[in-house]
């Protein structure tokens, strides 16, 4: 996939990611490996205000950046996930209502629904809090996220990773659906948590459902 047309996707992602409604305003951010470095949507800027030359460029080897506007404040935390994380190539992270409900709670997703198969695990984790922006949240994004593809940022939000950024948005779909699913089963009732080789299973058959990567990041 050429540069512009990276760019260009990264952007169309970001809209999308607010007309789904898993994400308000600028609260959210993605970024896509790029070589040895990573496109990264820019701070505090209206998405609808993006054009390609605006995306950041930043080195995944120092965190320099290149571009018009400073990267998210975030980067740290998509840097370190895709230096950590080879089968990596695109990072998202939102601001979901229930996946932030359950962040703020404090509580991990169990395997209340066999589609948590598709993360590679059988729980999503919950992490500690720390600060936005800083290394200590990005130590706890990529120990929390471990070789699973998706985790909650302690009353902050969540996390989804994929070796493309179509299936990244996919995952932060199948997510925030977790999560209200999850949450609302506990306001019913006691919901019947799958056990661990059923997940399994599903984990295998998962490898190779849904969206294929259709464009290289």
């Amino acid at each position: 996939m050429a540069d512009s047309a990276r760019r260009a996707a990264l952007i169309a992602a970001a809209r999308e990611m607010n007309a789904l409604g898993i994400n308000q305003g600028t609260s959210g951010n993605l970024s896509i490996r790029h070589g040895a470095a990573m496109l990264i949507t820019p701070s505090g800027t209206p998405y609808e205000a993006l054009t390609p030359e605006k995306i950041p460029l930043v080195s995944l080897a120092d965190g320099r950046s290149e571009g018009p506007l400073a990267p998210s404040s975030e980067w740290r935390m998509h840097r370190d996930i895709l230096r950590a994380r080879d089968d990596v190539n695109a990072v998202v992270h939102t601001h979901s209502t229930y996946a932030t409900v359950l962040s703020a709670l404090r509580r991990d997703i169990p395997a209340v629904h066999y589609m948590i198969g598709v993360f590679g695990a059988s729980r999503i984790r919950c992490t500690d809090y720390a600060p936005f922006g800083t290394q200590a949240l990005s130590d706890l994004a990529v120990e929390g996220l471990g070789r699973a593809h998706g985790v909650l940022l302690g009353n902050h939000g969540m996390i989804v990773t994929a070796d493309s950024l179509e299936r990244a948005m996919w995952r932060a779909v199948e997510l925030e659906t977790l999560a209200r699913v999850y949450y609302l089963a506990r306001l019913a009732g006691e919901p019947v948590i799958l056990p661990e080789e059923e997940i399994a299973g599903e984990i295998e058959r998962f490898a190779s459902y849904g969206l294929k990567t259709t464009t290289a990041c």
